[in-house]
């Protein structure tokens, strides 16, 4: 096929443009590689791709007009959408950019997808759109759903366009709703990389609340088979799927394991609770199993134990 991945210079995007090019895919990457982290960072994700002559990247920000006019001749079988501007905490302090980038850029792809007749859509959504949901495991069909963030509003508005674009012209719209993804390239903002690098230097931790809410954590790889499930998916032309690990861990827990995985104590500095965070993301996988032949394969251990060696590797 020849693909059209949107982020691709990132974490999830990057590893599945691995695996799309090592299958035989042609893949155009559109990335912006925005300053919300070190440029060099995406630039080492991708360094492998160019070896393939059916890669080819293109810099260029989904909310302008420059890109889709630079991809008008393209003929692409799919869309992959996976850019956006990420992160629940900053979109509190900057909600107009996450606006610009979530929305109005999933607007722009799917104009353009609709324009040039393309079919089928994978739409990266994210855990945060069921918020304080009270019942877990969280499920697809839930009706109620309780953001306390931007980003995740965000997220579920980027959902709904989807949804009127597969009503209105006919375009599969699938939806993943992310699990807290960890793994080899993680951004850097997130916890596990940032608590991993605090305990290899030797440096405190910050622990918000009483390390007692709960994350469901999903290995890179597994996030990759549902993307492509995603992709191989030839049901209705609207539908929301869960990609998570269908076990919650414990913040106290989880730097455990990740100082288990250094070989190293943490040194844990407690905060309060930040505005945003919920206390606990659960994911029921069963339709994702039943419809996406989803299967998550790695544990939390083994995950970290690659993640800290791809750390050691690349970023120390």
């Amino acid at each position: 096929m020849n693909i059209l991945v949107t982020g691709g210079a990132g974490f999830i995007g990057s590893h599945l443009i691995d695996r799309l090019l090592a299958e035989g895919h042609s893949v155009t990457n559109l990335d912006s590689f925005s300053n919300f982290y070190d440029r060099s960072i995406k630039e080492n994700n991708i360094r492998g791709h160019q070896k393939y002559d059916t890669y080819r990247l293109i810099e260029g920000d989904i909310r302008e007009a420059a890109p889709w006019e630079q991809l008008e001749h393209e003929n692409f079988d799919q869309i992959v959408h996976l850019a956006a501007k990420a992160g629940v905490r900053p979109s509190i302090l900057d909600p107009k950019a996450y606006q610009r980038t979530n929305v109005l850029g999933t607007q722009n792809l799917m104009h353009y997808a609709q324009e040039k007749g393309i079919k089928h859509i994978v739409y990266a959504s994210s855990s945060s759109v069921y918020g304080i949901s009270p019942e877990v495991p969280w499920k697809e069909d839930d009706t109620v759903l309780r953001p306390i963030s931007i980003y995740a509003a965000t997220k579920i508005t980027g959902e709904q366009i989807g949804r009127v674009y597969a009503h209105l012209y006919g375009i599969r719209f699938v939806a993943l709703r992310f699990f807290t993804v960890f793994g080899p390239r993680q951004r850097p903002d997130l916890a596990i990389h940032k608590f991993t690098r605090a305990i290899l230097n030797g440096d405190p931790i910050t622990m918000y609340g009483d390390g007692s809410t709960e994350r469901d954590y999903t290995y890179i790889d597994d996030i990759v088979s549902g993307i492509q499930g995603a992709m191989n998916y030839t049901g209705s032309t609207f539908e929301v799927f869960n990609l998570g690990n269908n076990r919650t861990v414990a913040l106290r827990d989880l730097i455990a394991a990740i100082e288990r995985a250094t070989g190293k104590p943490a040194n844990i500095v407690q905060h309060p609770e930040q505005p945003g965070d919920v206390p606990r993301t659960c994911a029921d996988v069963e339709k994702s199993g039943r419809l996406l032949h989803y299967r998550p394969q790695t544990d939390l251990d083994t995950g970290l134990q690659k993640f800290v060696a791809w750390y050691s590797e690349v970023m120390v």
